[in-house]
């Protein structure tokens, strides 16, 4: 049986992302933002798309490799007539007391051996692929206007052989310089030489000052690489994915835009950067989620774009052929109207190093009182309220465990907090709300199974309650921790350490493929109840369902290990990073192996 996998690496400089396909071809990039239209979405699109590619004349092979601890790629490609390098990157170093970050895509083709004859086809769309770009010739690039700014293509390659798509023997360096609203004026191969020499070097020294743990320390340096770049800089927001419309399974319909900022997954971004000692990445992120903590909205809402913004109207794309044929093709996401209300636990829980980490000093916690207030306030309201719960059910409402789980972990949050602003008033408010949500929790407890369902008053499993163990709600080294595990186990657990988030059917039927942070969380969770060989054989396990570059999908079907769902999930990389450090720590690997 053949096992599907995503045939792309990305490259990225937090400011764009894009899928650099096996075969040279850009599969995806969106500018000017994450959520952009593509110009190039081959990805989706193989006919509509537009094509950026570097291919031989004749039959080839193909293989890629990151250059070592940096997102920058290299894909080599072996003919008949020799062998080629395509390296691709995106710019990215400190330069005038700032990071560089153009909307600028940098590849460089260089011959390996023999004499290797390419065509390089550059054809750039917009509009979701109903726009088709309109080129025109310069005296060392390619102009291509109407996708609002116009786009650049410098090159030292004869323009004539671009323009017109002919073959060409590689007999020196080539580089073509891509830019969106920007005009490249400097000289072609010294600028290409130098960005790459400086964003080499700016990410390998950004991994240096990483604090990556003992074990499987090669994966964790990639899966850091991979949530670093999914990291839109100017405002610090952290998107899901780079992709829309990547189906969870073959005929599911489920087939999201991710190209947004969850609130529920705030605790596992900021943990998984705080165990790499990233803190001017959680430093942004924070700013992002105080941005729109201090609005006037009477709720959050599960998602917000990435500059803040609340509105993401979901609409279905006609005219795109979908990944594999598979439909629909969204962009936006209808989550956004949601009820979701473990988010202002998730969101108190993040914050409580301002209040607990004297690396953080008090100028950054100064508006402790009013915000602290508006957050006590958000969960006193909805503590008693159903909702769409972490999975966003469309069209079913429940009183969710693991809502009221990290509503009870948001109140000891706020209890900390309180006590160290010394304020009496919202101690006692916190210490209320941590006891309504407990009673909330055993309501959901099967004496008779031993296990914690998912809401009260059903009896389904769910994934998500892995995390009564992880938050210490549950004591782990206590039988019902034991025995809970044990419950989700038995009904959720799939081959090879895979679990599904539930089996129940939700508004689309009954979900087919497993979902990797929830294996993660295993991983986690039996860590936690001292079932150290379980948690490493089954890490092990996992580590398999990674694409040739060791980038991992949301989704993953337990029959044949196919990769499935929007990728590279930024969460499923949380979920490893989490995971692994979670095992060090247990087996007293902090730093090496």
């Amino acid at each position: 049986m053949n096992r599907h996998t995503y045939q792309t690496g990305i490259i990225g400089n937090c400011a764009f992302l894009a899928h650099i396909n096996k075969n040279t071809n850009v599969d995806w990039l969106c500018w000017p933002r994450f959520d952009s239209s593509f110009v190039f979405g081959g990805m989706l699109d193989g006919t509509e798309g537009g094509e950026f590619s570097v291919l031989p004349k004749g039959e080839y092979t193909s293989a890629q490799a990151y250059l070592e601890n940096t997102n920058i790629l290299s894909t080599e490609v072996t003919t008949e007539e020799g062998k080629y390098r395509v390296t691709d990157f995106a710019p990215r170093f400190y330069q005038y007391e700032r990071y560089y970050k153009p909307l600028m895509l940098i590849r460089k083709i260089e011959a390996l051996s023999g004499n290797p004859r390419i065509r390089v086809k550059c054809k750039p769309v917009y509009n979701y692929g109903e726009t088709k770009l309109e080129a025109s010739r310069g005296s060392n690039h390619i102009l291509y206007e109407g996708a609002g700014e116009s786009l650049q293509l410098s090159t030292n390659i004869s323009l004539s052989y671009v323009e017109d798509e002919s073959y060409f023997v590689l007999n020196e360096p080539k580089y073509l310089i891509l830019t969106f609203g920007y005009k490249l004026e400097a000289p072609i191969e010294s600028t290409a030489e130098r960005f790459l020499l400086h964003t080499k070097k700016y990410w390998r020294t950004w991994i240096k000052h990483s604090t990556i743990a003992g074990f499987h320390q090669p994966l964790v340096i990639r899966s850091a690489l991979v949530l670093k770049i999914h990291q839109y800089e100017d405002t610090g927001a952290i998107i899901a994915a780079s992709t829309t419309s990547l189906p969870e399974s073959i005929g599911s319909t489920r087939n999201w835009d991710y190209r947004y900022c969850w609130m529920r997954d705030t605790y596992y971004v900021i943990n998984s950067l705080n165990h790499i000692g990233h803190f001017e990445e959680m430093e942004r992120y924070f700013s992002y989620v105080t941005d729109i903590s201090f609005r006037d909205d009477t709720r959050y809402q599960p998602l917000f774009g990435i500059g803040g913004e609340r509105i993401l109207t979901e609409k279905i794309l006609e005219n795109v052929k979908g990944y594999l044929g598979e439909q629909p093709v969204r962009i936006g996401n209808q989550a956004y109207e949601h009820i979701q209300n473990d988010i202002y636990g998730q969101v108190l829980i993040s914050m409580l190093p301002l209040y607990h980490d004297t690396r953080f000093i008090f100028d950054e916690r100064q508006d402790s009182s009013s915000w602290l207030d508006y957050l006590l306030k958000k969960i006193e309201m909805t503590i008693d309220e159903k909702d769409a719960g972490i999975w966003e059910f469309r069209n079913i409402a429940n009183t969710h465990c693991y809502t009221n789980l990290f509503q009870w972990a948001g109140a000891n949050a706020a209890l900390k907090m309180a006590k160290t602003i010394g304020n009496a008033e919202f101690e006692q408010r916190a210490q209320s709300l941590i006891e309504r949500a407990a009673k909330h929790i055993e309501d959901c407890y099967d004496p008779v199974r031993k296990v914690y369902n998912h809401a009260v008053g059903s009896p389904h499993l769910d994934a998500s309650t892995l995390q009564l163990i992880l938050m210490n709600y549950l004591d782990p080294a206590s039988d019902r921790a034991k025995d809970h595990l044990k419950a989700l186990e038995a009904e959720l657990k799939g081959a090879n350490g895979l679990f599904y988030r539930y089996k129940h059917s939700d508004d689309f039927g009954k979900p087919k493929t497993t979902f990797l942070i929830c294996a993660f969380w295993y991983v986690e969770a039996l860590a936690c109840v001292g079932r150290l060989n379980d948690a490493m054989r089954e890490f092990e396990s996992l580590i398999q369902y990674g694409n040739h570059l060791q980038l991992f999908s949301e989704d993953v079907d337990e029959v044949d290990g196919s990769q499935w769902g929007n990728f590279p999930q930024a969460y499923s990389h949380v979920g490893l990073m989490n995971a692994a450090h979670r095992i060090a720590i247990k087996l007293d690997r902090p730093i090496f192996l």
